[in-house]
Protein backbone atom coordinates (compact mmCIF):
# COMPACT_ATOMS: atom_id res chain seq x y z
CA UNK A 1 0.00 0.00 0.00
CA UNK A 2 1.54 3.22 -0.72
CA UNK A 3 0.52 6.43 1.30
CA UNK A 4 1.28 9.85 1.43
CA UNK A 5 3.11 11.23 3.86
CA UNK A 6 2.19 13.83 5.98
CA UNK A 7 4.87 16.54 6.55
CA UNK A 8 6.55 16.66 9.97
CA UNK A 9 5.52 19.59 12.05
CA UNK A 10 7.06 20.07 15.51
CA UNK A 11 4.65 21.48 18.02
CA UNK A 12 2.11 22.18 14.81
CA UNK A 13 -1.80 21.07 14.44
CA UNK A 14 -2.53 18.64 12.16
CA UNK A 15 -6.21 19.21 12.85
CA UNK A 16 -6.25 20.17 8.75
CA UNK A 17 -5.82 16.48 8.78
CA UNK A 18 -9.28 15.31 9.44
CA UNK A 19 -11.23 18.25 7.70
CA UNK A 20 -9.53 17.10 4.78
CA UNK A 21 -11.55 13.75 5.14
CA UNK A 22 -10.64 9.85 4.91
CA UNK A 23 -9.75 8.45 1.95
CA UNK A 24 -10.18 4.84 1.89
CA UNK A 25 -10.52 4.57 -1.30
CA UNK A 26 -8.24 1.69 -1.75
CA UNK A 27 -10.87 -0.41 0.42
CA UNK A 28 -8.54 -0.30 3.32
CA UNK A 29 -9.54 1.77 6.62
CA UNK A 30 -6.37 0.83 9.25
CA UNK A 31 -2.42 0.17 7.84
CA UNK A 32 -0.29 -0.95 10.26
CA UNK A 33 3.24 -1.78 8.45
CA UNK A 34 6.02 -3.02 11.04
CA UNK A 35 5.15 -1.72 14.12
CA UNK A 36 7.86 -1.89 16.79
CA UNK A 37 7.14 -0.74 20.57
CA UNK A 38 9.78 -1.06 24.00
CA UNK A 39 8.84 -0.09 27.20
CA UNK A 40 12.48 -0.59 29.92
CA UNK A 41 13.68 -3.19 27.40
CA UNK A 42 10.24 -5.30 26.52
CA UNK A 43 9.25 -5.07 23.19
CA UNK A 44 5.68 -5.02 23.28
CA UNK A 45 5.24 -4.76 20.05
CA UNK A 46 7.62 -6.85 17.57
CA UNK A 47 6.91 -5.30 13.58
CA UNK A 48 3.50 -5.84 14.11
CA UNK A 49 1.70 -5.52 10.40
CA UNK A 50 -1.94 -5.43 10.12
CA UNK A 51 -4.53 -3.97 7.90
CA UNK A 52 -8.83 -3.30 8.58
CA UNK A 53 -10.59 -3.36 5.62
CA UNK A 54 -13.38 -0.69 5.13
CA UNK A 55 -16.65 -1.39 7.42
CA UNK A 56 -14.88 -5.15 8.51
CA UNK A 57 -15.48 -6.62 11.64
CA UNK A 58 -11.88 -7.74 13.02
CA UNK A 59 -11.27 -9.92 16.03
CA UNK A 60 -8.00 -9.74 17.95
CA UNK A 61 -7.44 -12.26 20.05
CA UNK A 62 -3.83 -13.61 22.11
CA UNK A 63 -2.86 -14.04 25.77
CA UNK A 64 -1.74 -11.72 28.40
CA UNK A 65 1.12 -9.92 26.66
CA UNK A 66 0.69 -10.26 23.42
CA UNK A 67 0.57 -6.17 22.18
CA UNK A 68 -3.42 -6.05 21.94
CA UNK A 69 -3.39 -3.18 24.52
CA UNK A 70 -0.47 -1.19 22.84
CA UNK A 71 -1.58 -1.76 19.26
CA UNK A 72 -4.68 0.02 20.04
CA UNK A 73 -2.65 2.91 21.84
CA UNK A 74 -0.21 3.14 18.78
CA UNK A 75 -3.53 3.59 16.50
CA UNK A 76 -5.06 6.06 18.92
CA UNK A 77 -1.84 8.10 19.66
CA UNK A 78 -1.32 7.38 23.07
CA UNK A 79 1.68 5.41 22.47
CA UNK A 80 4.22 6.43 19.55
CA UNK A 81 6.28 3.36 17.83
CA UNK A 82 9.58 3.49 17.98
CA UNK A 83 9.48 2.29 14.23
CA UNK A 84 7.08 1.52 11.86
CA UNK A 85 3.99 2.98 10.15
CA UNK A 86 0.33 3.44 11.41
CA UNK A 87 -2.28 5.21 8.11
CA UNK A 88 -6.23 5.68 8.72
CA UNK A 89 -7.35 5.37 5.22
CA UNK A 90 -4.14 6.87 2.58
CA UNK A 91 -2.97 9.66 3.66
CA UNK A 92 -3.90 9.74 7.45
CA UNK A 93 -0.46 9.48 9.18
CA UNK A 94 -1.92 8.63 13.04
CA UNK A 95 2.39 8.61 14.01
CA UNK A 96 2.06 12.85 13.31
CA UNK A 97 -0.87 13.10 15.37
CA UNK A 98 -2.22 13.89 18.73
CA UNK A 99 -4.72 12.01 20.87
CA UNK A 100 -7.28 14.62 20.24
CA UNK A 101 -6.64 14.90 16.87
CA UNK A 102 -7.01 11.28 16.06
CA UNK A 103 -10.30 11.03 17.67
CA UNK A 104 -11.68 14.17 15.59
CA UNK A 105 -10.20 12.13 12.06
CA UNK A 106 -12.78 9.57 12.98
CA UNK A 107 -11.28 6.99 15.39
CA UNK A 108 -13.39 5.98 18.45
CA UNK A 109 -12.01 3.89 21.36
CA UNK A 110 -14.11 2.16 24.40
CA UNK A 111 -11.66 1.40 27.06
CA UNK A 112 -13.04 -1.82 29.71
CA UNK A 113 -14.58 0.35 31.97
CA UNK A 114 -17.33 2.72 30.43
CA UNK A 115 -17.04 6.62 30.82
CA UNK A 116 -19.79 8.23 30.99
CA UNK A 117 -21.68 11.24 32.58
CA UNK A 118 -23.64 9.37 35.28
CA UNK A 119 -25.07 12.71 36.88
CA UNK A 120 -26.87 13.48 33.40
CA UNK A 121 -29.46 11.67 31.52
CA UNK A 122 -29.07 8.77 28.82
CA UNK A 123 -29.97 11.18 26.05
CA UNK A 124 -27.86 14.07 27.06
CA UNK A 125 -24.88 11.69 27.50
CA UNK A 126 -25.27 11.58 24.18
CA UNK A 127 -26.04 14.94 23.52
CA UNK A 128 -23.11 16.04 24.77
CA UNK A 129 -21.21 13.30 22.61
CA UNK A 130 -22.48 14.98 19.61
CA UNK A 131 -20.24 16.01 16.66
CA UNK A 132 -20.34 19.52 16.97
CA UNK A 133 -18.52 22.65 17.49
CA UNK A 134 -18.87 22.68 20.99
CA UNK A 135 -17.31 26.37 21.53
CA UNK A 136 -19.85 28.08 19.49
CA UNK A 137 -23.60 26.83 20.63
CA UNK A 138 -23.21 23.29 22.05
CA UNK A 139 -24.76 23.03 25.74
CA UNK A 140 -27.44 21.24 27.31
CA UNK A 141 -29.66 24.25 26.82
CA UNK A 142 -29.27 24.33 23.17
CA UNK A 143 -32.14 24.01 20.97
CA UNK A 144 -31.62 20.61 18.96
CA UNK A 145 -32.48 21.07 15.24
CA UNK A 146 -34.52 18.08 14.20
CA UNK A 147 -31.08 16.11 12.58
CA UNK A 148 -29.73 16.13 15.27
CA UNK A 149 -32.72 14.78 17.24
CA UNK A 150 -32.79 12.22 14.68
CA UNK A 151 -29.35 11.14 15.13
CA UNK A 152 -29.64 10.56 19.31
CA UNK A 153 -33.09 8.89 18.69
CA UNK A 154 -31.27 6.27 15.98
CA UNK A 155 -28.54 5.44 18.51
CA UNK A 156 -31.08 5.23 21.21
CA UNK A 157 -32.74 2.36 19.12
CA UNK A 158 -28.83 1.34 17.87
CA UNK A 159 -28.11 0.73 21.70
CA UNK A 160 -31.28 0.13 22.86
CA UNK A 161 -31.74 2.68 25.43
CA UNK A 162 -35.00 3.83 23.92
CA UNK A 163 -37.25 3.75 27.12
CA UNK A 164 -34.17 4.83 29.00
CA UNK A 165 -33.74 7.69 27.60
CA UNK A 166 -34.70 9.89 30.26
CA UNK A 167 -33.10 7.93 33.12
CA UNK A 168 -30.06 9.40 35.22
CA UNK A 169 -26.99 7.43 33.18
CA UNK A 170 -25.35 6.40 36.64
CA UNK A 171 -28.57 4.44 37.55
CA UNK A 172 -28.05 2.25 33.95
CA UNK A 173 -27.03 -1.75 34.79
CA UNK A 174 -23.00 -2.12 33.70
CA UNK A 175 -24.37 -3.55 30.43
CA UNK A 176 -26.31 -0.44 29.77
CA UNK A 177 -23.53 1.71 30.71
CA UNK A 178 -20.91 -0.43 27.89
CA UNK A 179 -23.98 0.76 25.65
CA UNK A 180 -24.05 4.15 26.32
CA UNK A 181 -20.74 4.64 26.16
CA UNK A 182 -20.69 3.17 22.37
CA UNK A 183 -23.57 5.31 21.68
CA UNK A 184 -21.65 8.52 22.95
CA UNK A 185 -18.72 7.07 20.61
CA UNK A 186 -21.43 6.78 17.70
CA UNK A 187 -22.32 10.35 17.53
CA UNK A 188 -18.81 11.13 16.68
CA UNK A 189 -19.46 9.47 13.75
CA UNK A 190 -16.40 7.34 13.70
CA UNK A 191 -15.36 5.34 10.36
CA UNK A 192 -13.11 2.77 12.72
CA UNK A 193 -13.99 1.54 16.11
CA UNK A 194 -11.88 -0.18 18.78
CA UNK A 195 -13.50 -1.76 21.15
CA UNK A 196 -11.39 -3.28 24.44
CA UNK A 197 -12.86 -6.12 25.88
CA UNK A 198 -16.73 -4.72 25.62
CA UNK A 199 -18.32 -7.40 27.23
CA UNK A 200 -16.27 -7.83 30.34
CA UNK A 201 -18.58 -8.34 33.46
CA UNK A 202 -21.83 -8.13 31.36
CA UNK A 203 -24.35 -10.77 31.78
CA UNK A 204 -25.16 -13.57 29.16
CA UNK A 205 -28.16 -11.71 27.97
CA UNK A 206 -26.16 -8.56 27.68
CA UNK A 207 -23.43 -10.18 26.01
CA UNK A 208 -25.31 -11.66 23.57
CA UNK A 209 -26.50 -8.04 22.73
CA UNK A 210 -23.71 -6.84 22.54
CA UNK A 211 -22.54 -9.02 19.66
CA UNK A 212 -25.52 -8.42 18.08
CA UNK A 213 -24.97 -4.37 17.88
CA UNK A 214 -21.44 -4.74 16.47
CA UNK A 215 -22.62 -7.15 13.71
CA UNK A 216 -25.23 -4.45 13.11
CA UNK A 217 -22.83 -2.01 13.29
CA UNK A 218 -20.32 -3.52 10.83
CA UNK A 219 -20.28 -2.31 6.89
CA UNK A 220 -21.09 1.33 8.45
CA UNK A 221 -18.36 1.41 10.22
CA UNK A 222 -14.61 -0.78 10.75
CA UNK A 223 -14.53 -2.00 14.36
CA UNK A 224 -11.64 -3.77 15.90
CA UNK A 225 -12.96 -5.72 18.95
CA UNK A 226 -9.90 -7.25 21.44
CA UNK A 227 -11.61 -9.54 24.13
CA UNK A 228 -10.48 -12.75 26.02
CA UNK A 229 -14.49 -14.62 25.80
CA UNK A 230 -13.99 -17.16 22.92
CA UNK A 231 -18.20 -17.60 22.88
CA UNK A 232 -18.56 -14.24 22.42
CA UNK A 233 -15.67 -13.93 19.45
CA UNK A 234 -16.85 -17.53 18.07
CA UNK A 235 -20.55 -15.48 17.62
CA UNK A 236 -19.17 -12.42 16.17
CA UNK A 237 -16.45 -13.43 14.41
CA UNK A 238 -15.51 -12.86 10.73
CA UNK A 239 -11.77 -12.95 10.49
CA UNK A 240 -9.58 -13.25 13.86
CA UNK A 241 -5.71 -11.89 14.15
CA UNK A 242 -4.08 -13.82 16.96
CA UNK A 243 -1.14 -11.58 18.41
CA UNK A 244 1.34 -13.31 20.51
CA UNK A 245 4.94 -11.23 21.86
CA UNK A 246 3.77 -8.51 19.71
CA UNK A 247 3.49 -10.13 16.30
CA UNK A 248 0.41 -11.37 13.89
CA UNK A 249 0.35 -15.35 14.87
CA UNK A 250 -2.00 -16.59 12.68
CA UNK A 251 -5.18 -14.84 10.88
CA UNK A 252 -8.18 -15.79 8.98
CA UNK A 253 -12.02 -17.36 9.87
CA UNK A 254 -12.05 -18.66 13.11
CA UNK A 255 -12.53 -22.15 12.75
CA UNK A 256 -8.96 -21.89 10.82
CA UNK A 257 -7.69 -19.82 13.81
CA UNK A 258 -8.96 -22.69 16.88
CA UNK A 259 -7.11 -25.26 14.52
CA UNK A 260 -4.16 -23.80 13.69
CA UNK A 261 -1.32 -25.53 16.08
CA UNK A 262 0.33 -22.29 16.95
CA UNK A 263 -2.44 -21.07 18.18
CA UNK A 264 -3.47 -24.31 20.40
CA UNK A 265 -0.02 -24.11 21.82
CA UNK A 266 0.42 -20.97 22.78
CA UNK A 267 -3.57 -19.48 23.29
CA UNK A 268 -6.45 -21.94 22.96
CA UNK A 269 -4.73 -24.56 24.25
CA UNK A 270 -3.57 -22.99 27.58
Amino acid sequence: MTAGAIPAKEGGSFSHVATAGLDATHGVVLYLEDISVSFDGFRALNKLSLSIDVGELRCVIGPNGAGKTTMMDVVTGKTRPDEGSAFFGQTIDLTRMSEAEIAHAGIGRKFQKPTIFEQHSVFENLELSMKADKRVRRTLFSVLSSSEKDSIAETLRLIRLNDSADRVAGLLSHGQKQWLEIGMLLMQEPRLLLLDEPVAGMSDEETERTGELFVSLAGRHSLVVVEHDMAFIEKIARKVTVLHEGSVLAEGPMAQVQNDPKVIEVYLGR
